[in-house]
Parts: structure tokens; sequence; C-alpha cells
């Protein structure tokens, strides 16, 4: 892979302040950001992890795995023991994995760091996926029946993950979704969306049920998992209304108010943003819900289906400290709010309203997405939400947008290392705009684009081909794989939907529906199919979660059980000899886990390039909170 001497160096970089000259040389860039922002942002506050160490029974042996961190010295090695006994012949100074030949799945593992040649204290016992993967127990909640009589029962939805109670172990967040949920377009009642928080043994930590004001759907219940406010434990941050009951059985404004109209939609009564407890579920502080619904025809029609699309996520709007973003709308009106959560108290840094005197005929109405992506795309240490077809900056002010309209999903990422900063791939949905296009992050300069088509609804953007360098982008009406300049590469994938670092390379893999697959010219290799497993939201085919949340840099797939018995997690079986720092200590990549969940699911993308050739990769500046006891 090519990587030219001006490559702009990415933020917050440990390697800044202490790589060798080569590789300062290699960083160093005429188009650094003014007065040097990008090189001199502030540590950004991450979570202070455990180890994660995992053990993966292959049939032969164990892979164990565990995270560089981002807090560890770029020297570091480390020692794997089993039961007491070392079981490496010298201290490990390459990939964080170790294949133990011949062990019982049942062995038990820990990891000891070496720094300066001294040996440091245990880690946690390894995880063990002892026939590839592990159970997380989970209990359905009861089911219902509407008042037009309908009968329902519950599957586990969407997932995301945090360090709930402060052990420094990733603990889950699971959102149960009734089997009569429903797209804002249809009319009809549903039942209650319940949420969970639950450790990685399987303890429930609380349950909150979000009440018959919320209704249950892909777009209705965006709910965010990060430790806001630096104490050390995730917070839980999610829209709530009347009869909202949180996780100590307390009721949010009225519990006996019932808003739902005859068709099932709420488009009266108030309507809330509450931070819960992590580790209790608690209802911590709730303010109005920012905006208002206001004129329901406002937002594109009069029944309810636009008003009530809505987005979050979490972004470094300071570069330092974790703030939440609420949205709502993007077909017509785009209103974006910004919060602080401080000292158990919201305040609102900003509100973008595409709608107002200030944004009003600048082109930034109806370019929203069914996601959104957060990175700093301008390099000046401070995210912007990528909202669509436009990006709103760290302030809350338009920073570009194309016009080129609403779509399903959008990727950002350093996916053309050749060029300076980030690009940005979109689909769209207007048959009268192109069917995808790659644009310029900082800028919005549309770099390439295809043809104009139908309803564009699926395209992915990721290093899944060692045959070009860079991204490979494909989506749903194109007929060929593109290189990161746009030029054809033949054969696109046999899937567009999410992907995954799997195996022991660094080009990811094709993650769909309950497999995972090896992209090749000729045709795709299965590497996993997972066993009684089932996807979620429908034709999305998406997992519960998937991401790096246990052991080395490579990703875990978390999908239901069958019987919504269980959060069943997959790690890779695959030796590497790839070091990467644990990707949940690279910011762009962690809040890309905590807003996967938001509408349609997006997978998550790291701050600089991962793929064929690449270059060392960079180690991040972060700070972490004392551990709460």
């Amino acid at each position: 892979m090519h990587h030219p001497q001006n490559r702009i160096p990415r933020t917050r970089r440990r390697s800044i302040l202490i790589a060798t000259a080569a590789l300062c040389a290699m960083y160093a860039s005429p188009h650094a950001s003014p007065a040097g922002a990008a090189e001199a942002a502030a540590a950004r506050q991450a979570e202070r992890l455990d180890r994660g160490v995992v053990s993966v029974h292959t049939g032969t042996g164990n892979l164990v795995g565990w995270r560089w961190l981002g807090t560890d010295p770029d020297t570091v090695a480390f020692n794997v023991y089993r039961a007491g006994t070392k079981v490496n012949a010298t201290p490990l100074t390459g990939a964080t994995s170790y294949f133990h030949p011949g062990a019982p799945s049942h062995a038990d593992y820990t990891v000891r760091a070496v720094v300066g040649g001294v040996e440091q204290g245990d880690s946690v016992h390894a995880v063990q996926f002892r026939a590839g993967y592990k159970d997380v127990p989970i209990t359905p909640p009861a089911g219902g029946t509407t008042p037009d009589g309908v009968a329902y029962t519950y599957e586990a939805n969407d997932a995301s993950v945090g360090d709930l109670d402060g052990d420094g172990a990733l603990d889950f967040v699971l959102k149960w979704q009734p089997t009569n949920a429903k797209d804002n377009a249809h009319s009809g009642y549903t039942g209650n969306t319940i949420v969970d928080g639950i450790r990685l043994d399987g303890t429930r930590l609380w349950r909150i049920d979000l009440g018959r004001n919320i209704r249950s759907g892909a777009h209705y219940t965006q709910f965010q998992v990060y430790d806001y406010d630096g104490d050390g434990q995730a917070e839980v941050a999610m829209k709530t209304a009347d009869a909202t009951v949180d996780g100590t059985g307390r009721t949010i404004g009225s519990a006996s108010a019932d808003h739902r109209n005859s068709s099932g939609y709420v488009l009266t009564g108030p309507e809330y943003l509450t931070m819960f407890n992590g580790r209790t579920g608690a209802a911590m502080g709730t303010v109005d819900y920012v905006p208002a619904r206001g004129n329901v025809a406002s937002w594109g029609d009069s029944y309810g289906n636009r008003v009530d699309r809505f987005l979050a996520g979490t972004a470094y709007l300071d570069g330092a400290r974790p703030s939440l973003i609420m949205a709502r709308g993007y077909y017509t009106r785009s209103v974006i709010a910004a919060w602080d959560w401080r000292g158990g108290q919201f305040t609102r840094r900003w509100t973008f309203d595409s709608a107002s005197s200030t944004n009003a005929g600048k082109g930034y109405d109806g370019q929203g997405n069914h996601s959104l992506s957060v990175a700093d795309v301008d390099g000046d240490g401070r995210d912007e939400i990528v909202y669509g077809a436009m990006t709103v900056d760290d302030n809350g002010n338009g920073l570009w947008t194309t016009r080129l309209g609403h779509g399903d999903a959008g990727h950002v990422g350093d996916l053309n290392p050749a060029r300076a900063g980030l690009e940005y791939f979109k689909v769209s949905e207007d048959s009268s705009k192109p069917g995808s296009w790659m644009a310029d992050a900082r800028t919005g300069q549309v770099l390439w684009q295809t043809a104009t088509g139908g309803d564009n609804g699926r395209g992915v953007s990721a290093d899944i081909h060692a045959g070009s360098p860079g991204a490979e982008s494909w989506s749903a009406t194109d007929t060929t794989l593109r290189s990161p300049t746009g030029a054809s590469l033949g054969r696109k994938p046999s899937s567009i939907n999410f992907v995954s670092w799997w195996d022991g390379d660094t080009t990811r893999e094709l993650l769909d529906g309950t497999r995972i697959d090896k992209y090749g010219t000729g045709g795709d290799t299965r590497l996993l199919t997972g066993a009684s497993v089932a996807s979620n939201n429908g034709t999305k085919a998406t997992p519960a979660l998937s991401g790096d949340i246990l052991g080395d840099w490579r990703e875990e797939v978390v999908w239901r059980t069958s019987d919504n018995r269980a959060l069943r997690i997959y790690s890779t079986p695959y030796e590497t000899s790839t070091r990467i720092t644990t990707l949940l200590h690279d910011t762009m990549y962690r809040t890309g886990l905590a807003w996967q969940n938001t509408a349609y699911n997006q997978p998550p993308h790291p701050s600089f390039p991962i793929g064929a050739g690449m270059p060392t990769a960079p180690r991040p500046a972060v700070t972490t909170p004392v551990r709460t006891p």
C-alpha cells in the first residue's frame, strides 16, 4: 500500500510525540490544522479497561487474546500463564494473542504485562469460549396484548457495551423489541420497548420499561451508552415519556397517561431525555427532549412518520470529553442537539436546526441518513457530526452539505490512505441523485460518484481486498467493486451489510446475517456460520452488536440465540502477527460502537487505516478515570 510522505497525522496519536524520526517523517504534513491544533490536542477521556482476556478453543488448543491498552507503554511485552504457570518461552512483543497447543477448552489463563523488564501482576482470568463462542444468558420480558387485541412476545434486538459498574469489564445494554414493532411508516399499536443492563456472566443489573408512550421500532429508541461524566461508570441515555419506569421502579412523568392515538402513533404528550445510572438503572436527570415535535406536519407528513425519526450519537465536541448527541428528522427538517452530562446535570451545548434563520436556504434540509457518524473530519482535535449528505461542525454550525439528499448508509474513515484526511462514502435513496458517492470528509467535495438510479438501499466501504490499496466500496445498485478513486475492481462481494476484522490478516471480512465470509475475486469463502442464532431488523440482517469488545484488536460478533435466551458472542480463532492497540481506545471507533444501534445499524470505523500493507498502527493519547470501587 502506498503511503505518501504528506499524510496528515491523525489527531491525538501518541506517535506524534514519541515516534522515531522516520515515522514522524512519514506522517508529517503541510496540511496540518491551524496552529497545530491536531498535534496539540488534549488526550481524550476513555474507559479504564481490564485486559479483556479471552481463550477461544479451536479443537487443537486455545487462542488466548488480550487488550493492548492505550495507557500501556509502546514497548510493553506480555507473558501468558495457565493456572499460574507461564506457557510462553520469552516475553511476547508482537501480537497480543498467543496460541497454546494441546490445551483443553477449560484451561484457565491470565496475562501479565512486562514493563521495562519488570513483570506486573496478573490480569483478570480469561473469558472461555469453549465451543468457539460464549453465551450470556438473558431473560425475555413477558409478552402482552395491544389495545386492538394483538398478542406479542419479545425478541432481543440491538445491543451496546459500556462499563456499567466500574469494574473495568464491558457490560451489555440490550434493547428488547416486541414482535409487533413497527416502522414509522406503518400504523398500529406496539408493545413497550424494554432495555436491560447485563453483565458478561448474565447477571441482570436492571430493566427499564420505556412505557406505552414510546412506540417500538428501529427509528424510535436510539440509546447511547458512554461514560459522559468521567466517573468510571457508563451512563445510558434514551428518549423517554410519561409512564417510563426506570431500573429502580420509579415512574417518569404520569404513570397513567396514554398518548397513543387510534393508529398507535404517539403525536401528543410530553417528550423527555433521561440519563440513567449504568449500575442501577435509576433515572438521574430528565429534561424536555430537544427538539419538541411541535407541528407534526412541519416534519414532512401529518400522520406521524417523519416527525418520529430519531438519531443519536456520542462526540468529543471539546476534543477531550464526550458529549451526547440527540437528533430528530432527516427527510425534511433536521435538528441536532448536543448535551453535556456533568455533575449530575444536563447542559445543552448547542442546537443545530436546518430550518433556523441561520441555516434556511443553505441546503441542509432533507440531507439526513437513517444513521449518523462521528469523526474529527477537519483535523482540529474536535469531533463533527456526519449527518448523511451534510456535516455539522463541533460548535453546532453547518460545515458542509453536498445537497445530494437522504440515504440509508454512510461510512467515514481513512478510506483512501493515498490522500490527506478522512473520506466519506454514501449511498442515495433519491433516483435523481448519484447512486453512491465518495467525498472529502473535511469539505464535502465529491471525489467520485456512480450513475443515478433507483433507491440504492445498501452500501459499504472497507478494505476487503488485499489486491487494491485502501478501502473498496460497493452498493446494491452498482455492478462492480470500486477502488478508493472509484475505478472498477471487478466482482463485488456477495453481501452488502456489515464488515469485521475476523481472520489473521488486516483486510476486513464480510459480516451478513449469521455468517462471516472472506472476499475473493472469484468468490467468497465462508469463515464462520453462527450456530442456532438469528440476526435482527428484518432484511437488514444485522447482529445485536459487532466490534472489538474483548481480546485483541479483532472484532467479536454478538447474535441473539434463536430462542432469545442468550447473547452468543463469537471471537476469532485465527492467529495473527499484527499488533494494534485495542480499538476501544481509538475514540472514533469507540463512538462508532456507541452509535452502531442507531436506526439502520452500520459498522464502526477507526480514525486510521487498517488494511493490506498498512504501516505500524498509531497509538492513541487517552486518559482514563479512576475506577469506581
